[in-house]
């Protein structure tokens, strides 16, 4: 028998909870449990917050974060595409814009 709690490793601090719980889902994703602790008890206030895992994914969490490309510019932003957290552009959604009744692009969307 274990004792699961003594087993969490604290990942990574984040200053803005929108950050961790991003950070949070991407390992999530990848299967692995993350505990989200925020940094401040009151609802609303955006303090940070802190990612915890188990010993037994704290290696593979640490590869998944240090793979992310945090240096993208306004390049990477244009043509309406999508950027995914490994730094590659996701092209599948082009073309899903149209004009409006004054020739203006508005976004439909998926592949409407």
């Amino acid at each position: 028998m274990t004792d699961q709690i003594d087993n969490w490793h604290k990942l990574a601090r984040y200053d803005t909870n929108i950050q961790g719980e991003l950070h949070a889902n991407l390992l999530r994703n990848n299967d692995i449990k993350v505990s989200v602790q925020a940094l401040s008890s009151l609802p609303g206030m955006n303090s940070g917050a802190v990612l915890w895992v188990q010993d037994t994914d704290l290696a593979q969490a640490q590869r998944i974060l240090a793979s992310i490309d945090t240096n993208l510019n306004d390049a990477d932003l244009i043509d309406n595409n999508t950027i995914v957290l490994d730094g590659t552009v996701n092209r599948s959604t082009n073309d899903v814009l149209t004009n409006d009744d004054n020739g203006n692009n508005i976004n439909k969307g998926g592949n409407a």
